[in-house]
C-alpha cells in the first residue's frame, strides 16, 4: 500500500485550511462565548486528570494502614466524587456556551449562501440541477455545526488531557513510559491519517452519486406529468437504481476499508497499553511504584487512549466535514457574470421611453442570437414583438431585465444606459407577466401581495379583481389562504396566470412587459382581462411579446423579428398593407381559426 500524497491531495490540503480560514469570520461575533467555552473544556479535563490522581491515593491510603481506612479516605472519596461532578458540570457548560455560536455560524453561512445564490446570474440557474445544489448546501451548513462540534468537543479536549497526562507522566515516573505512550500515539495517528486519506476518495465518490441521485429523483417527481404521460416509470425507476448501485458499491469499499483502518487502530493500541502494564508491573515487583502507581498508570492510559480511540472516526469526520464544506466555499467564490459597476446610480424614470441601440447578442459566442437590432418604445405607447420561435424575442426581455448584458450596443430608459444603473432599481422599474408562471408554495394571497409587499388587503384584492380572479379565490374552501402548491401546480394555467396579471398590477411599474400574458385563458376572460390590460398600459410604457396576433391589433407599434433581425415594423394596419411576413402570419392564424370553427361546428 502507498501512501504518498499526490498533488491533488497536497493541493486539497492547502484548501482545507483555507476553507478553516474562511470560517474564522463566522465566529468573530461571539468571540467571548467561544472563549469561555474553551475555558470550560480545560476546567473540564484538569478535574478528569485529577480522578486517577486522588485514585492512587486512596489505594495507597489501603496499603498496610487500617487506622486510617476509616478517616482520610472520605476526604479523598468525597475529592473523587466532586472532581467526576466538575467534569460532567463543565462539559456541560462548555457545550451550553458554545451552543449560540456554533448554531449562529450556521445561521450566517445559510444567510450568505442563499444570498449569493440569488446575486448569481440567470445563466449560472438554467444550468443548475437545483438537487445536486439542495443537498450539497444541506451537506455544507451542516458541516459547519459538526466541524466545530468536533473541533471544540473532540479534537481540542484530547490535545489538553494528553497534554496533562504527558505532563505527570514526565514529573513523576521513568521516561520510558513516556516515550512508550508518546510513541504509541504518533504511531496510532501517523497510521490514522495516511489511511484515511488513501481513503477518501470513497467518501468523495459517495458524495458524488448521492448528489446525482438526488438531482434524478428531484427532477422525475417535478417531472411527474410527464413520466405519466409516456408512462415510463420503469425508466426513472431503473435510471435512480443504476446511480444507487454504484453509491452501494462504493459504499461497501467504503465500509470495508474503515473496518480495516479500526482494526489497525485498534491493534496499535492495545500493543501501547500492555507495554505500559508490563512496565508499571515490574515497577511494583521492583519497589519502585506502588499498586497506586499501577492502577494511576492504567487508568491514566484507558482515559487517554479511549477519546483517542475515537480520533480516526472523529479525524475522517472533519476530512469528509472539510469535503462537504468545500462544495459551499466553492459556490461562494463563484462571481456573478452581471454585476453593477463601480457608482452606479438608481436608475429615475420620469417619462418610461426604452430604446435598443443597435443591440447585438448571444448566449454562446458561437451563435449570435440577436443582430444590431435598433427600436423606441415611446413613453406611455405600446410595442408589440412577434415572428416564429427562435427568432430572439424572449432574449430582448432578459437583456432589458438585464439578466444578460449586450455583446455590443446599449438599452437606454430615459437616456440612462441601463449597464450604468444599479439591478435592484432597474427591475424594481419594470413589471413582467410571463407566459410560463411560476408561483411560491404559498397561499393565493401571498403570491399576488408578492408584487408589492406594503400593500394593503383591500389593494391586493383590488389587483385580484382587474385580473378577474377574485371571485375564483372568493370561491375556494379557503379563500385568500388557499396554498397553490409547488410552482403553482394546484392551479390551472388560466388561473396562475390571472395571479401572475394580479401581482403585477400590485408592483405598478412604469415599464410593463406582456410576454403571451393571455395565452392560456379562455376567449371571454381573455377578452375581459385584455380591456385591463389595455387600461394600465395607456399609463405606461408596454413591450408584448406575441404569439397570437389578433391581441396586439391595437399596438402603436409592431415589430416582426427573424433570426435576430427586425424584418418589418409598422402598425397592424400598416404591415397587413405591406403584404410581407406579418401579413403571412396574420393569415395563416385566421386560417387556423377558422378552420378550428369549422371543426368545433
Amino acid at each position: 500500500m502507498h501512501f504518498t500524497p499526490t498533488g491533488n491531495e497536497i493541493h486539497g490540503n492547502r484548501r482545507d485550511l483555507q476553507n478553516l480560514r474562511h470560517l474564522l469570520p463566522y465566529l468573530s461575533a461571539y468571540k467571548g462565548r467561544a472563549l469561555l467555552a474553551l475555558l470550560c473544556l480545560v476546567i473540564s479535563k484538569v478535574s478528569t486528570v485529577s480522578v486517577p490522581l486522588v485514585l492512587k491515593d486512596i489505594i495507597d491510603k489501603f496499603d498496610g494502614k487500617e487506622t486510617q481506612v476509616l478517616v482520610l479516605p472520605v476526604a479523598l472519596l468525597i475529592a473523587y466524587g466532586v472532581f467526576r461532578l466538575l467534569t460532567s458540570l463543565f462539559n456541560e457548560l462548555r457545550d451550553t456556551v458554545f451552543a449560540r455560536v456554533r448554531y449562529h455560524a450556521m445561521r450566517e453561512l445559510s444567510k450568505r449562501v442563499m444570498q449569493h445564490l440569488h446575486k448569481l446570474s440567470l445563466r449560472f440557474h438554467l444550468q443548475r440541477k437545483t438537487g445536486a445544489i439542495s443537498r450539497d448546501l444541506e451537506r455544507g451548513t451542516r458541516s459547519v455545526s459538526t466541524l466545530m462540534n468536533f473541533l471544540v468537543f473532540s479534537t481540542i479536549p484530547i490535545f489538553v488531557e494528553f497534554s496533562l497526562v504527558a505532563f505527570i507522566l514526565l514529573s513523576n515516573y521513568a521516561v520510558i513510559f513516556a516515550l512508550v505512550t508518546f510513541g504509541t500515539v504518533l504511531f496510532y495517528v501517523a497510521f490514522t491519517l495516511m489511511v484515511t486519506e488513501w481513503r477518501m476518495h470513497y467518501r468523495h465518490d459517495m458524495n458524488r452519486l448521492d448528489s446525482q441521485a438526488n438531482t434524478h429523483a428531484f427532477d422525475s417527481l417535478i417531472n411527474y406529468e410527464t413520466v405519466k404521460y409516456f408512462n415510463n416509470e420503469r425508466l426513472e425507476q431503473n435510471r435512480y437504481d443504476e446511480i444507487l448501485e454504484k453509491w452501494e458499491n462504493v459504499a461497501v469499499k467504503s465500509q470495508s476499508t474503515m473496518s480495516m483502518l479500526n482494526f489497525g487502530q485498534g491493534a496499535i493500541i492495545a500493543v501501547g497499553v500492555t507495554i505500559i502494564m508490563f512496565l508499571a508491573a515490574n515497577g511494583v515487583v521492583e519497589g519502585t511504584m506502588s499498586i497506586g502507581d499501577l492502577v494511576m498508570v492504567n487508568a491514566f492510559m484507558l482515559q487517554l487512549f479511549i477519546p483517542l480511540n475515537a480520533l480516526g472516526i472523529i479525524y475522517r469526520q472533519i476530512k469528509y466535514t472539510l469535503a462537504d464544506m468545500d462544495l459551499v466555499f466553492k459556490l461562494l467564490k463563484q462571481k456573478p457574470e452581471i454585476q453593477d459597476v463601480e457608482n452606479a446610480t438608481d436608475i429615475n424614470v420620469s417619462k418610461g421611453e426604452v430604446k435598443f441601440e443597435d443591440v447585438s447578442f448571444a448566449y454562446d459566442k458561437k451563435r449570435e442570437i440577436l443582430h444590431g437590432v435598433n427600436f423606441t418604445i415611446p413613453a406611455g405607447k405600446t410595442v408589440a414583438v412577434v415572428g416564429f420561435s427562435g427568432g430572439g424575442k424572449s432574449t430582448l426581455v432578459r437583456l432589458l431585465f438585464r439578466f444578460y448584458d449586450v455583446s455590443q450596443g446599449r438599452i437606454l430608459i430615459d437616456g440612462q444606459d441601463i449597464k450604468e444603473c444599479t439591478q435592484d432599481s432597474l427591475r424594481e422599474t419594470i413589471g413582467i407577466v410571463p407566459q410560463d408562471t411560476v408561483l411560491f408554495n404559498e397561499s393565493i394571497f401571498y403570491n399576488i401581495q408578492y408584487g408589492n409587499l406594503d400593500a394593503s388587503r383591500e389593494e391586493v384584492e383590488n389587483a385580484a379583481k382587474m385580473a378577474h380572479i377574485y371571485d375564483f379565490i372568493e370561491g375556494l374552501p379557503d379563500g385568500w389562504d388557499s396554498v397553490v402548491g409547488e410552482r403553482g401546480l394546484k392551479l390551472s394555467g388560466g388561473e396562475k396566470q390571472r395571479v401572475a396579471i394580479a401581482r403585477t398590477i400590485l408592483k405598478k411599474p412604469p415599464i410593463l412587459i406582456f410576454d403571451e400574458a393571455t395565452s392560456s385563458l379562455d376567449s371571454a376572460t381573455e377578452q375581459a382581462i385584455q380591456k385591463t390590460l389595455g387600461k394600465i398600459s395607456s399609463k405606461t410604457s408596454t413591450l408584448i411579446i406575441a404569439h397570437r396576433l389578433s391581441t396586439i391589433v391595437d399596438a402603436d407599434m409592431i415589430l416582426v423579428m427573424e433570426a435576430g433581425k427586425i424584418i418589418e415594423r409598422g402598425s397592424h394596419l400598416v404591415l397587413l398593407e405591406q403584404q410581407g411576413r406579418y401579413s403571412e402570419m396574420w393569415n395563416l392564424q385566421r386560417d387556423t381559426q377558422g378552420e378550428d370553427s369549422d371543426n368545433n361546428g
